[in-house]
């Protein structure tokens, strides 16, 4: 069911602040009451896609105590493009519910 909604989770989980792989994962879990539980498999290429894309910047860390880490942050051509695939997902939830409910779409 992610299939072409996953960069736009992934923006959206990115728009609190930089996070890297592991924490945008466990900020989409959250977010979703646990209802997407996502591999890292399938997140790390939405990561680097949308860093190809402009969209995402990332930059490695070093912290004193840990591993290094790939922190990514959203750009402002990310926080823009969000904005718009928001407006986007908006129409597209309230066709969906019009049609799979057999009423009409709620107020925009």
């Amino acid at each position: 069911m992610l299939k072409g909604h996953l960069d736009t989770i992934v923006l959206a989980a990115l728009e609190a602040g930089p996070a890297h792989g592991y924490a945008i994962i466990e900020t989409i879990r959250r977010m979703s009451g646990e209802a997407f539980d996502l591999p890292e498999g399938t997140i790390y290429p939405a990561l680097h896609r949308l860093e190809q894309a402009g969209l995402l910047a990332s930059a490695w860390t070093d912290p004193a105590l840990g591993r290094r880490r790939r922190i990514y942050t959203l750009t402002e051509d990310g926080r823009s493009a969000l904005a718009k695939r928001r407006e986007t997902w908006g129409r597209f939830a309230r066709a969906v519910h019009a049609v799979v409910t057999g009423g009409s779409p709620w107020p925009a």
